[in-house]
């Protein structure tokens, strides 16, 4: 059995651990929309001026399960790492209104 906690990392290789088994790239992505009225609102602060709270929100959010996803997928295979993690963000959908979070790396095994 693997041990539940995930390292996570931008970086090829964990200092102090070794890559005992390279397993596959693993993905996660997340496309969500920010409704009619949360768009408003944005449209109104970005008018104005300021951070869009409620854009920032949806980003982090929409990451945040990306990266889950993805390492969801990583135990899957019996890995118990991520290395060279990479996120991209992109706009779908008529008028901009789909967000897409791709998490994408390489899962492994260290000791």
């Amino acid at each position: 059995m693997y041990n539940k906690i995930m390292i996570t990392t931008t970086t090829p290789s964990i200092k102090g651990h070794n890559i005992i088994e390279y397993k596959k790239i693993v993905f996660g992505e997340v496309i969500s929309g920010v409704n009619f009225i949360s768009d408003a609102l944005a449209r109104l602060r970005d008018f104005v001026g300021g951070r869009s709270q409620t854009y920032e929100d949806e980003l982090i959010d929409a990451r945040e399960q990306a990266i889950e996803e993805m390492e969801d997928r990583a135990r899957e295979l019996g890995a118990n790492a991520i290395v060279g993690v990479d996120i991209d963000y992109e706009i779908l959908g008529q008028n901009n209104s789909m967000l897409m979070v791709t998490a994408s790396g390489t899962a492994v095994v260290i000791d």
